[in-house]
């Protein structure tokens, strides 16, 4: 497992590097446009292209949008949407990857539980290792584990993934309220009025 992780950490770290992704988007576009309008790629660009001229026409309703502006929100409306969808792409392969991985380990297929099972315990250790720095002596290691790291009823010491993008949606609404009420006291910019001019 170490010499596979060795071989693709270039390529890892290439993939994360934002100008080659920036890269990748550009030319995923080109792909996608020069392709015919019948086939699926033709289709697909033609799908990213309304998308992309609804979000305009939105942005246009907002602010006064001219030629300069509407070429320039064209162009990185159309990377962001391609970006949003090669990330959301790294990201399925990344969890089929690690089902993957699991099902290998679980049912020791070409008999690789132990590389599998030894990567995940270094990894394991050194996640807990902050933790267990500041362990007092009087408190027992299985006290510590119990308390911090996995209870004992077996459920995770953290929130559940809905409770908390829910608590951050809150949070952030708040936010963005708290600076629309302050930039409407104490500037020119009339955020409140604004906002609530569109709704009507």
């Amino acid at each position: 497992m170490g010499m596979i992780k060795l071989l693709f950490a270039p390529i890892r770290t290439l993939a994360r590097f934002p100008l080659f992704q920036l890269a990748i988007v550009i030319a995923a576009i080109l792909f996608l446009q020069a392709a015919d309008e019948n086939s699926v790629r033709g289709q697909l660009f033609d799908g990213l292209d309304k998308l992309v001229s609804s979000s305009v026409t939105f942005i246009s309703a907002i602010i006064t949008v001219k030629s300069f502006t509407k070429a320039w929100l064209t162009s990185w409306f159309m990377i962001a949407y391609v970006y949003l969808a090669w990330l959301l792409i790294l990201f399925l392969v990344s969890v089929g990857f690690r089902l993957v991985v699991d099902l290998i380990g679980r049912n020791n297929l070409f008999w690789l539980r132990s590389a599998i099972a030894r990567e995940r315990g270094i990894a394991a250790y050194r996640a807990w290792l902050p933790l267990e720095r500041i362990r007092p002596a009087h408190c027992s290691q299985q006290e510590w584990e119990q308390q911090f790291a996995w209870p004992p009823n077996n459920q995770p010491p953290y929130q559940s993934l809905g409770h908390r993008v829910f608590r951050g949606i809150v949070f952030y609404g708040v936010l963005v309220l708290l600076v629309a009420i302050l930039l409407q006291v104490f500037t020119r910019f009339s955020i409140l009025t604004w906002l609530f001019g569109i709704q009507r």
